[in-house]
């Protein structure tokens, strides 16, 4: 007789399915959250858009996977603008690939106007493909 029993156990496989959270829909213009709820591809829209508009580190509400370093970049006055363009898109990927929603991005577009960034991005997410443009400046 053995200390413990031997028993077969049996392996189960669980395909985990990501869940779209539930959340509430930013009025960005007026600056409140409304009492809409949205899911979905909304909710992924949402996500990029806090993310491309947030410093990251900045606001303790935040974990520290919200937002970017684009700001910290932006206002380098020894960062040429050839290097700003460079690296806004491995900081984009960087800040948006954390979510588990998005799959990749497929393209990333940076081109300089005036004293800010034109940011034209392609996201692929599980909801769908997504077009972005933001406009990136060192003031925010």
């Amino acid at each position: 007789m053995a200390l413990s029993p031997e028993e077969e156990i049996e392996e189960t496989e669980e395909d985990e399915e990501v869940e779209t959270s539930t959340t509430y829909r930013i009025d960005f213009e007026n600056g409140r959250l409304t009492n809409e709820a949205i899911t979905g591809i909304e909710s992924i829209r949402q996500f990029i858009y806090m993310t491309l508009r947030t410093e990251r580190y900045a606001h303790p509400i935040y974990s520290h996977d919200i937002g970017t370093e684009i700001q910290e970049l932006l206002t380098d006055t020894e960062a040429t603008d050839e290097y700003k363009e460079m690296e806004i898109p491995r900081l984009l990927e960087e800040a948006l690939v954390v979510d588990e929603r998005i799959d990749h991005i497929e393209e990333i577009e940076v081109t300089k106007q005036n004293d800010a960034f034109q940011v034209k991005l392609t996201i692929v997410t599980d909801e769908g493909t997504l077009e972005i443009e933001e406009v990136m400046e060192g003031d925010v």
